[in-house]
């Protein structure tokens, strides 16, 4: 088989990167998307066996994934998935390498957490595409001489060829450019001295690309002043590792929830509409994020603060007898909550009793939290509905909690509403309606929101001008143009 060099790395002008593709890595990271997501990384990245790669300094996280890459072999233009697999001419092993720190610097596009150099090795050989089946490959990965990725392309989310189908839509692939399909669970972090090694072979071993060999050093010049700065914190950790076990931290049950909301987001978050937000998560994959079929005490009120959440167990007489009285899970919930933080209770929906009444209400308010959330019931209706602080809930009831509910657990993943909630995620809730952010991406989720919002004014007022919505909502080309000179003209006022 042809191996990799330099002139087949030179023929590549574009390397584009699949987000999540195997079922594996999907479970990993707690979401399955319905649709493939891209990122490009710049040619300048790719290299080959045998090469070292280096570890920025002052950087913590350089992340590895094993993958399989498409090299095309001729060009593909708006092709069908019946005849996508035609237009790759090989395929070999490749680690798409990145920077964990630096996640943050370019809002989502990966440019520098992916882009280094080096941070895209590939080889050492080509596996024809027409003598395998792409539903047939394995795909290892070895740390330190240790395996830690296993897996095959049998059940991926978006077979190959749908991939070049897919990208071949709006843009041309042409001859050379290289597809990264993908990654499964076990991608961890390496450090300066480690080397890692990928094979991709058919599943019966009758064909390999051999081992893709990329060793690590560690990087001696410090990033400029001028630029963006390492910078991490434990949820890049438990991305970069995998999970909070594998990068050494307490389990999220256990760990408390940090201050991650700072005030110049939270008025960011306070500033657009629940709507634009709801559209924004859209975007991202993100369908299953509100929590609903609940009322609220206050609905004049808009809240924006940190989940803190509670679960309750169904009712069993003797396992309330140890957990329900005294200073029980709800009590201590409540009597943690923290200024500006909201309280999530998990009641599986159940109506038939409360969850929370007036004096642990006006506790939790005493102590400065946000907002309470119930998808249950709640007691003394109209004193809690008396109070500053908004509460949602799903009707009231008079009868107490241990009708049927134990409060079982504290700062762990519930279900309210139809929504999961994490320890930590951000909670915004109106007369709109209420949605769970997950605080990744909430900088990045909120500066779309105020542009579209932007577009939408401007739109609004073309409307009450007398324009028709065909052509402006959503804007074409030429109203994308005449918003341009609408909002020069207002930065200029």
């Amino acid at each position: 088989m042809e191996q990799v060099n330099g002139d087949i790395l030179a023929a590549a002008r574009k390397v584009i990167a699949v987000h999540i593709n195997y079922p594996s890595r999907a479970a990993q990271r707690g979401r399955t998307p319905a649709q493939p997501s891209y990122f490009l990384k710049p040619s300048s990245s790719l290299s080959l066996s045998g090469s070292a790669v280096e570890r920025p300094a002052g950087c913590e996280l350089l992340g590895y994934e094993g993958e399989i890459a498409l090299i095309i072999g001729k060009a593909a233009r708006r092709v069908g998935i019946e005849d996508a697999w035609s237009h790759v001419a090989a395929v070999t092993a490749s680690n798409d390498l990145g920077v964990y720190d630096l996640r943050y610097a370019d809002k989502g596009s990966n440019l520098r957490s992916k882009g280094g150099d080096g941070f895209t090795p590939v080889g050492p050989a080509l596996i024809p595409a027409d003598a395998v089946d792409p539903a047939g490959l394995r795909i290892r990965t070895w740390h330190n001489g240790r395996i830690v990725q296993d897996d095959t392309t049998k059940d991926l989310l978006f077979p190959f060829a749908r991939l070049v189908a897919d990208l071949s839509q709006l843009l041309t692939l042409e001859e050379g450019d290289i597809i990264l399909t993908g990654t499964p669970a076990g991608a961890s972090v390496a450090k300066p001295g480690d080397v890692l090694e990928v094979e991709v072979s058919t599943a019966d071993g009758r064909l390999t690309t051999g081992r893709l060999v990329t060793s690590v050093e560690e990087g001696t010049t410090a990033f400029a002043e001028f630029g963006a700065a390492p910078k991490i914190d434990d949820l890049q950790r438990e991305e970069a590792y995998g999970s909070r076990e594998a990068a050494g931290l307490a389990p999220a049950e256990a760990a408390a929830v940090g201050p991650s909301l700072s005030p110049e987001l939270k008025a960011k978050l306070e500033s657009v509409a629940t709507a634009t937000l709801s559209s924004q998560l859209r975007k991202r994959g993100l369908n299953n994020v509100s929590i609903d079929g609940l009322q609220a005490t206050r609905p004049d009120r808009r809240v924006v603060g940190l989940a803190r959440t509670l679960r309750y167990v169904p009712n069993r007489e003797d396992l309330f007898t140890t957990h329900g009285g005294g200073f029980n899970a709800q009590k201590r919930a409540i009597d943690s909550v923290n200024e500006g933080e909201i309280l999530v209770m998990e009641a599986r929906g159940e109506k038939g009793t409360g969850t929370v009444g007036d004096i642990l209400a006006l506790r939790a308010q005493v102590r400065g939290a946000a907002a309470i959330i119930t998808d249950g019931g709640v007691r003394d209706y109209s004193a809690v509905a008396g109070l500053e602080m908004p509460t949602y809930f799903a009707n009231p009831h008079p009868a107490v909690l241990g009708r049927r509910h134990i409060p079982w657990d504290t700062d762990i993943t519930i279900a309210c509403g139809g929504a999961t909630v994490q320890p930590g995620d951000i909670i915004v809730a109106d007369s709109d309606g209420i949605l769970v952010i997950p605080p990744a991406i909430a900088e990045e989720l909120v500066e779309d929101c105020i542009q579209q919002e932007k577009e939408e004014a401007f739109i609004f007022q073309m409307v009450q001008e007398g324009n028709s919505v065909d052509g402006l909502y959503p804007m074409n080309a030429e109203w994308q143009n005449r918003y341009a000179e609408w909002e020069a003209g207002k930065a200029d006022d």
